[in-house]
């Protein structure tokens, strides 16, 4: 079989192996694929892995040979998968892959914004602790997440890890999601969605993007929670309503926000969260420690393995 990669850098930087799928058949890894490439790139190929590339109708069009398309990703929305069910190309996902990863990233925004550790290393770095008047100093509020109430939209995997670390923090948690079961019962009392916006002091989003969940960060919402609510986010950037969130941001109704995600990525320049306070924003990279990246590998290549055995599985066009 002749499978071609297109974007595998963002996976694969270096650090891991694409043995798997040499294995499996002639294999073309680019780093990067341009768009007005990608259908000479992906020329006669029978299976075609990507990352962010789209694949649209008219790509598939002018790909014939096309057979399998896998995702290096659990969201498929770069494929058009209507196109591939028609052609009777199967398009597989990895479902689960980052859960441990994801919920401590988002642990880690959260403790950032209590403590600034980045900031005030750079600060000693810079000489002011040698320079200053007192035996110690901080920059800004330092916050105790004991006996907070941490609400979580979105009870998953990836809620319930986040939640267990809040837990074991001395948080409360709280938890919103329309499908309730035991194990979360077992970390975080279900509530409801006004509930959860009125009792928490960090709120922390893990939940799928939907038209019922798009913008669900917006200004009747944060208008029913805490002053001074923290909000996280590495899930999805359309769950937040950015210029509502930066209004509240600078307005103090929300003290900070930790956001691994934006609408528009990679951000775009006149994102309003840009000149917000206390708005701390990194390049989506909860999904990125090289365990995760490893254990997403494995399962790209299985997905293909079993495929072309007949069998295939974490199909998303069926």
């Amino acid at each position: 079989m002749k499978i071609v990669i297109l974007d595998g850098y963002t996976e694969n930087p270096g650090d891991l192996s694409w043995d798997g799928f040499e294995k499996l058949g002639e294999l073309t890894v680019y780093d990067r694929t341009p768009r007005e490439q990608i259908i000479e790139r992906i020329g006669n190929a029978e299976a075609v892995i990507v990352n962010k590339t789209p694949i649209d109708k008219a790509t598939l069009e002018a790909c014939p040979s096309i057979r399998f398309i896998g995702v290096l990703a659990t969201g498929y929305n770069v494929v058009d998968v209507h196109a591939a069910k028609e052609k009777g190309i199967a398009v597989c996902n990895i479902p689960t892959y980052g859960t441990d990863a994801v919920a401590q990233f988002a642990i880690a925004l959260l403790l950032e914004v209590c403590h600034h550790v980045g900031h005030h290393s750079q600060a000693v770095y810079e000489g002011r602790w040698e320079k200053n008047a007192d035996w110690c100093f901080w920059d800004y509020p330092l916050i105790e997440l004991a006996g907070k109430t941490m609400g979580i939209i979105g009870f998953g995997r990836i809620g319930q890890g986040t939640g267990r670390i809040a837990k074991a923090l001395g948080m409360k948690v709280i938890a919103y999601d329309e499908y309730q079961n035991d194990s979360g019962s077992a970390i975080a009392e279900y509530v409801s969605l006004d509930e959860l916006f009125a009792q928490s002091d960090v709120i922390s989003l893990h939940c799928p993007l939907f038209p019922a969940t798009e913008g669900i960060i917006n200004k009747e919402n944060i208008g029913k929670m805490k002053d001074g609510v923290i909000i996280i986010n590495n899930s999805r950037g359309p769950l937040i309503h950015e210029a509502d969130l930066a209004d509240a941001l600078n307005s103090g109704k929300v003290y900070a926000a930790g956001l691994d995600v934006v609408s528009t990525e990679p951000i775009q320049g006149n994102n309003p969260l840009l000149k917000a306070k206390n708005c701390i924003i990194t390049p989506h990279i909860s999904w990125a420690p090289r365990e995760s990246r490893k254990r997403l590998m494995d399962i790209a290549v299985n997905n293909l393995a079993v495929f072309m055995e007949g069998n295939p599985i974490n199909v998303v066009n069926k």
